[in-house]
């Protein structure tokens, strides 16, 4: 007999079920997003502009924390969503049990590591003085909390597979407005630091953890904790089919990195204050596309594995067309109202820095004409368990291509660094319509296999 979950991926007609899995998922990121904006705009309006430009610093470092709790959610969503679509039950438990596990293993060491190494690596940075102190501060309570928040991140993918989906836009929204209140309690209110503005952010994710996981504790999901039979072949599959969203998170942050210190070196404080508003806009963009094609994640996946290719075409069509119109709405916003967004995060900012956030907002927000296509593509290729072609799109649109283009455009100075995004952007856009050309082939010996 289906289950639940079963009936929603296999039955349901494709753009229903794209309305039904994606905007729940899209709305959850959202709130999510909007939260971490509202986080930058407390920091900026309480704290002042050496803390934005602190977290700023510090943040590539805390995604890297993050990333290896998404390198095994991802990665074991993917064979277990596989293993639900060819009725492996029992294969699927044991993989999102030994995943489970992994992730607070891997959070215990890299919470240590950056605990001890964050003075180090703002001094390596360049920072100096009060920055790199706010710096150390924010990475290290982040890092404390890692054991535990590290599979929060999974935990969502997990209730999407079981056809929890609303729970898991509770969760988020939870995460988000819980945040927002104790962030602005403990800043706007009390008065503290950018420490508070880590602690509020990381005591939120404990309790969406806690929302998440109680339905998988109390029994009777699609999902259930078994014993672990741990493998070579299980963590090869897992590690597998993470290592896309993994280079996502750790190839942008390295990349996040070089520029800072590049824009150091050319702009000081001030151009790291721009690019902060650069990267908390597109924390709110990017964020809303991939909750739109993560979400379907379960549903491609099932089908993959039932050989129901017909609906998994269907269904990426939605996407697709989803993360095109996401993209072109931030676009506007962003060319119509660039200073209103620029004075949110840097409101004492003087004339010539804001004239200078317009402009490089208005250059980064061009990348998205096309900047969704390489996006929705490697969300395609990891839900059908493509992790080399998703890889390749990965690595070439957060790394390869913004280092390139960040050394042929540097004799533009600041100029070259606000359009590293739309030339990688473009060049990503290009290499993505190859691997979709390429996957048909795939699809091909699959339909006749």
């Amino acid at each position: 007999m289906a289950t639940d979950s079963e009936a929603l991926f296999s039955s349901t007609p494709p753009v229903r079920l794209f309305l039904t899995a994606a905007v729940p998922g899209a709305v959850g990121m959202l709130v999510s997003s909007l939260y971490s904006l509202l986080d930058g705009v407390f920091v900026g309006q309480f704290v002042g502009e050496t803390a934005f430009a602190a977290i700023n610093l510090a943040m590539p470092f805390v995604i890297v924390n993050f990333a290896f709790g998404d390198l095994i959610g991802v990665g074991s969503s993917v064979p277990i969503s596989i293993a639900h679509g060819r009725g492996e039950r029992e294969k699927a438990n044991n993989i999102f049990t030994c995943a489970c596990l992994l992730n607070v293993g891997t959070g215990l060491a890299c919470g240590l590591f950056f605990l001890l190494a964050a003075p180090s690596i703002m001094a390596a940075m360049g920072a100096t003085g009060e920055l790199a102190r706010q710096a150390t501060v924010y990475l290290r309570v982040y890092s404390a909390f890692l054991p535990i928040t590290s599979i929060g991140f999974a935990a969502d993918n997990y209730l999407r597979i079981c056809g929890r989906i609303r729970r898991s836009m509770l969760a988020n929204v939870l995460l988000a407005v819980s945040g927002a209140v104790i962030e602005y309690v403990l800043l706007g209110i009390c008065g503290l630091g950018v420490g508070a503005a880590a602690l509020s952010f990381c005591v939120a994710i404990v309790l969406c953890v806690a929302v998440s996981l109680w339905p998988f504790l109390r029994g009777g999901m699609d999902l259930e904790f078994v014993r672990p039979r741990f493998s070579a072949h299980v963590v090869r599959e897992i590690v597998a089919d993470g290592v896309p969203a993994f280079l996502e998170n750790v190839a942008g942050r390295v990349t996040s990195v070089v520029l800072n210190v590049a824009l150091l070196s050319l702009g000081g404080e001030d151009a790291v204050s721009v690019y902060g508003v650069l990267l908390f806009t597109d924390g709110v963009v990017v964020p809303l596309i991939y909750g739109t094609v993560d979400s379907l994640q379960p549903a491609v996946g099932f089908n993959w594995g039932a050989k129901n290719l017909d609906r998994v075409r269907a269904l990426e069509r939605c996407c697709f067309a989803a993360t095109a119109l996401i993209s072109a709405v931030y676009l506007a916003i962003a060319q119509l109202f660039p200073a209103q967004i620029v004075l949110v995060f840097m409101p004492g900012a003087e004339q010539g820095l804001l004239e200078e956030g317009v402009f490089a907002l208005r250059l980064f927000s061009i990348s998205f004409v096309v900047r969704w296509l390489p996006f929705a593509t490697q969300a395609y290729m990891v839900a059908v368990g493509q992790s080399r072609l998703a890889s390749i799109v990965t690595i070439v649109q957060s790394l390869v291509m913004p280092l390139v283009a960040l050394v042929v455009l540097w004799p533009l100075g600041l100029l070259g660094l606000w359009l590293n995004m739309p030339v990688t952007a473009a060049l990503s856009a290009i290499l993505a319509i190859g691997v979709l050309a390429l996957f048909r082939h795939t699809v091909r010996e699959r339909m006749e296999a």
